[in-house]
């Protein structure tokens, strides 16, 4: 039996439109607000071969979520000696605000990069 439109297992994916990369991109950046890192790594694992907007605004979103983890870890346990607490704080600030300016970017198509970040994926 053969089927009407045979495509392999496994083949590159096909591209989004500027729309929905524009959507996911802001859903990504957005989902670090209320799931850390973890939307960042699943949007960049799934996402990445859709497009080049999409690609990067994952990909930089999940620097910053791990460049904030890092941080988040260091203020703790600096925590100790009383230094953490404004790193802390200053943490919490930027982990509202650079993923609210980068979804406001990415959905008015504007290419994004998050300030401070280390860039562990490219």
């Amino acid at each position: 039996m053969t089927y009407p439109n045979p495509q392999p297992y496994g083949g590159a994916p096909a591209p989004m439109n500027p729309a929905d990369e524009k959507l996911w991109a802001v859903l990504v950046n957005l989902g670090g607000l209320f799931f850390s890192f973890v939307p960042a790594l699943i949007g960049y694992l799934v996402l990445k071969d859709r497009g080049p907007f999409v690609r990067a605004h994952t990909a930089t979103a999940l620097n910053f979520q791990l460049t904030l983890l890092i941080v988040w870890i260091v203020g703790g346990i600096l925590s100790i000696v009383l230094i953490g607490i404004p790193i802390l704080i200053a943490a919490g600030i930027l982990a509202i605000v650079f993923p609210i300016v980068a979804a406001v970017k990415a959905g008015s198509g504007q290419w994004y990069t998050y300030p401070l970040t280390i860039p562990f994926v490219r």
